[in-house]
């Protein structure tokens, strides 16, 4: 199957589960429709890790962020991201997600949508749970 291209996102926004193991991701790319997936908390936290942080303070936020709705949470269709790879360029990061079902999904993060997706994981870190801490 051929890997769907986001050429580029305009914004995104999450929300975390009850339990604490999964976040729902829902980007808004430019000129498309709006794409969510659940991110597994060991993701959350391997971003966390890698992804830079902002250096920029003339950085300007993102446009206004995507609503998410009960639906989202509740449509069966919405796949799980099993692993992510990421790369870096100058002024954006390519985050290629493998999904539990359909295509790959790969998006592109100009650098304030990185930063906002950066504050939005260490904002929900507190409430999912990192099985892998020592």
């Amino acid at each position: 199957m051929k890997t769907p291209v986001i050429r580029e996102v305009k914004s995104l926004n999450m929300s975390c589960d009850r339990i604490g193991n999964l976040l729902l991701v829902k980007f808004l790319p430019q000129g498309g429709n709006e794409t969510c997936i659940l991110m597994p908390a060991s993701i959350v936290f391997w971003l966390l890790k890698h992804l830079p942080v902002n250096q920029d303070p003339q950085l300007a936020p993102p446009a206004v962020l995507p609503r998410i709705e009960q639906y989202d949470w509740d449509n069966r269709d919405t796949p799980r991201a099993f692993t992510v790879q990421c790369k870096q360029f100058d002024q954006a990061i390519r985050m290629q997600f493998a999904l539990d079902r359909g295509p790959d999904l790969m998006v592109l993060l100009n650098r304030s949508n990185v930063e906002l997706m950066r504050q939005m994981l260490v904002a929900y870190s507190k409430d999912l749970i990192d099985l892998d801490a020592e």
